[in-house]
């Protein structure tokens, strides 16, 4: 195909699932990042450009975006993944030959800002999902209604023993599902929060941030890959009886989960440890940090658990 050719025939994206991830999720860019962040960017930038032949180390959002691309094949591209960073372009060569050099090489696409919001960019891309280091950018991707967290850089690797299943665990209140519940439970508390879900239990929740996200993975599991396929849990803190609104409301999108844990309040880390997910997401600081221990995580900040508390609300669900 000649440059002609590009031009004369724009690739569309439309009919994929679209992930735009920052250079910081999807590589270990986390030594080169204390020079940016201290104001030090030229110094930055001529670090990546020492370092343009060494590979990037996987970041904590590699094994999702790796094993998501494994359901690309020669006829069917069905999931694009492109960059969108804070990044300069010259570090940007450093982001693409470190993608050469660990098997990703249909990382083709990339937005690099130099340190302006590369958020806006995300609706000309369509993106079902964003993940970056960045919580400012986060913040103002999920206000404008793309799903999106923070990935917690410190979290462990994914694990290897699931090669060919793409693991993906979500939280429900506020991620999946509104905050329409953890209001009640705010304001109220526990024993509100059981009968208001016990009294709507048939009634479905109002959709989360991250519906739209599990919906096109739905759509991907569809699609007809013969060597990937997608297993999603949910992983909530609700027991009995708030259990069944969340399972009806799955039901109402015709959308359904591999497993769900309903822990009661049990932390949630050594459940994930188990489940073994390239990625969990959370709406609570506490349950990411947690959670970040044992499997890659990130945080989405949506939902009255991430609103500043006052002298009537409580603490969130644990």
């Amino acid at each position: 195909m000649t440059a002609s050719d590009l031009h004369a025939a724009p690739a569309a994206i439309t009919d994929k699932l679209v992930v735009a991830i920052s250079s910081r999720a999807l590589f270990d860019f986390e030594e080169e990042n204390q020079l940016f962040d201290s104001g030090q960017a030229s110094d930055y930038m001529q670090l990546q450009l020492e370092r343009l032949e060494i590979p990037a180390r996987p970041g904590v959002a590699f094994s999702l975006v790796k094993k998501l691309l494994a359901f690309n094949t020669p006829e069917h591209q069905r999931v694009q993944v492109v960059v969108l960073s804070r990044n300069d372009p010259v570090s940007g060569m450093r982001v693409f030959r470190s993608a050469q050099a660990h098997g990703l090489a249909s990382v083709q696409r990339g937005v690099f800002t130099q340190g302006a919001a590369p958020f806006r960019y995300l609706r000309p891309l369509g993106a079902h999902l964003f993940l970056s280091a960045n919580a400012a950018d986060v913040n103002e991707a999920l206000a404008m209604g793309f799903p999106a967290a923070r990935v917690a850089t410190q979290s462990v690797q994914a694990s290897a023993t699931h090669p060919h299943e793409v693991r993906i665990a979500f939280d429900g209140d506020a991620v999946l599902f509104s905050d329409e519940a953890e209001r009640v439970f705010q304001s109220a508390g526990l024993d509100a929060f059981q009968a208001h879900e016990r009294e709507k239990a048939l009634q479905p929740l109002p959709a989360g941030p991250f519906k739209p996200f599990l919906s096109a993975l739905q759509r991907l599991q569809r699609s007809g890959a013969s060597d990937m396929r997608i297993r999603t849990a949910l992983v909530t803190a609700r027991g009995a009886p708030a259990h069944e609104r969340a399972l009806q409301t799955l039901m109402s999108w015709k959308i359904a989960v591999d497993e769900a844990m309903f822990l009661g309040g049990l932390p949630k880390g050594e459940f994930l440890r188990e489940f073994e997910p390239d990625f969990f997401f959370d709406d609570q600081t506490g349950h990411v940090s947690a959670a970040a221990l044992h499997v890659p995580s990130g945080h989405v900040s949506s939902g009255i658990a991430n609103q500043p508390l006052t002298s009537t609300t409580a603490a969130p669900l644990p």
